[in-house]
């Protein structure tokens, strides 16, 4: 994407008070509806409504709101837990002052990682990499579909596809896959 929403406002007290007043102490937000389970790992679950407000949308209460664009280097966004393989890998170095950037190498493009739907939670994610986080500072995409596992020493380059159809896990073995040079690698495990 462009631009991403980094959920963050900055906001006038005296305009925010303005609206407070003229709204019986709240401001008039849409109310969204999302249908979930109470239990997210269990589609089984009891089903129940979350309601939630953007507040994104507030910035429409306020007369002359305006977004301001913050570069990418800026900030390392983690909404999934595909941010959060790359975030772990080479893709990405911490700075001298603990701050997370984009490792120069990558040209200010953070890799496309896209793991299977069962790697949805951190715990089912880190399963994937017990040995810590293969090397992506090379890798433009990625996809994990299946039960994989991979090990420590693993080096991705390019757009690479890994595969596993079977039952259970199967490991990816240290090595460099995939090349800068070719479309797109699938690897079947």
């Amino acid at each position: 994407y462009k631009y991403f929403n980094t959920n963050n406002l900055w906001v006038d007290l005296v305009a925010l008070k303005s609206i407070f007043e003229k709204n019986g102490g709240s401001i008039p937000l849409p109310v969204m509806k999302n249908a979930k389970t109470v239990d997210p790992r269990d589609k089984a679950s009891q089903p129940v409504l979350q309601l939630e407000t953007a507040m994104g949308a507030a910035i429409s209460c306020f007369e002359g709101a305006t977004a301001i664009v913050i570069p990418r280097e800026r900030f390392a966004p983690v909404k999934t837990t595909n941010d959060l393989l790359a975030l772990r890998s080479d893709a990405y170095q911490l700075t001298k002052d603990f701050r997370i950037v984009l490792n120069p190498a990558r040209n200010g493009v953070p890799p496309n990682i896209k793991l299977d739907g069962k790697y949805k939670f951190v715990d089912a994610m880190e399963k994937i990499m017990p040995e810590g986080a293969p090397s992506l500072v090379d890798c433009s995409a990625l996809a994990l579909e299946g039960e994989v596992v991979l090990a420590k020493g693993v080096v991705f380059k390019g757009s690479v596809a890994v595969k596993n159809a079977s039952d259970g896990p199967k490991t990816l073995a240290a090595g460099t896959y995939g090349s800068l040079d070719v479309k797109k690698t699938t690897i079947e495990l």
